[in-house]
């Protein structure tokens, strides 16, 4: 890149983050109308908490009672994302349902070297340090999506922390990559979007951010996603520090992660591991998920659920069914 190039998009990327601390400082009192917003998804029993780390503030769900289930959601969602289930789980179970940094109401650190503060390394950390805070040091886990691949790397680097772990619909982010061929860059286009240097899928998405999030997720409302989840998600994906939080998981799982999984490629989960995916997404017709899943975990069971990518919401009974016949198991 010529050095003029270079100097440009350094001078564009300081101004964007420039712009997205005065706006974070700008959305304190909208942050505590998300608390009673959000916190209306959820029985009124559930609590929200914000957990405080070395580096960042986790804001999360507590509720229910039992052994502990941490639930951790996708892109480009929230916590909310389990509302529809988190009532029934929780008669069974202890929840703990966090915003992954760089999403919702939790923090938005600076990435750091090679998008470090954003690798899934450092997400998983943050997990488990939650639970710590908690007084868990062993629990079981269910992860859609984004979350799902912090869940993946939190059981590859703390296996004596998992009881079970559930993914859905998720593959090994370097198989992905490693086979990405035209379908997948159709389908996964994103993948690519997200990961140019910043700020431009950040000045693009920011410029309509409805219009994107529509784009992903809103023909889903009000049938699979309910009005008040996606006002919560529109609320949350506005704030410019989380569209830049959320291009930089993309970022680091296409740099520093698949380092991490290149050096890990020798480990494999050792919790029981339930996969599911979504029958009308793009990756359950097109991937055999079982096969896939046992080259990398050392017991596997799974199946497809009704619905596509966002199934939680969109099947929540069938999420249900699964997700509780292999935890009491």
């Amino acid at each position: 890149m010529p050095a003029n190039e270079l100097r440009h998009t350094c001078i564009n990327r300081r101004s964007f983050l420039a712009g997205t601390a005065t706006s974070a400082a700008a959305m304190a009192t909208k942050a505590i109308a998300a608390d009673i917003s959000g916190a209306q998804l959820f029985p009124p029993e559930f609590r929200r908490e914000k957990i405080e780390l070395k580096d960042a503030s986790i804001n999360t769900v507590i509720g229910g009672k039992g052994p502990p289930l941490l639930l951790l959601h996708g892109y480009p969602q929230t916590h909310v994302m389990w509302h529809k289930i988190a009532p029934q789980l929780g008669n069974d179970f202890t929840l703990v349902i966090p915003d992954l940094r760089g999403y919702g109401d939790s923090s938005k650190p600076p990435e750091g070297e090679n998008h470090v503060a954003y690798s899934k390394r450092v997400m998983a950390q943050d997990q488990i340090d939650v639970m710590a805070k908690l007084g868990f040091t062993k629990f079981a886990m269910v992860a859609h999506d984004r979350g799902a691949r912090v869940g993946h790397r939190l059981a590859l680097d703390h296996p004596d922390s998992l009881s079970k772990l559930a993914l859905m619909d998720i593959l090994p982010t370097l198989y992905l990559y490693r086979t990405a061929g035209e379908k997948f860059a159709r389908a996964y286009w994103h993948w690519f979007f997200l990961i140019r240097p910043a700020p431009f899928p950040e000045t693009l998405i920011g410029s309509n951010v409805e219009f994107f999030l529509k784009s992903g997720i809103g023909q889903l409302v009000p049938k699979a996603i309910t009005p008040e989840a996606y006002a919560e998600y529109l609320r949350c994906f506005r704030d410019p520090a989380a569209i830049h939080g959320a291009c930089e998981d993309y970022r680091a799982a296409a740099t520093i992660d698949l380092t991490h999984d290149e050096a890990d490629l020798d480990k494999k989960v050792q919790c029981p591991l339930l996969v599911l995916w979504g029958e009308k997404g793009f990756l359950g017709p097109n991937y055999d998920f079982l096969a896939l899943w046992r080259n990398r975990a050392v017991n596997v069971t799974g199946k497809g659920i009704a619905g596509g990518h966002f199934f939680p919401e969109e099947a929540p009974e069938p999420t249900l069914a699964e997700v509780r016949r292999f935890l009491l198991s």
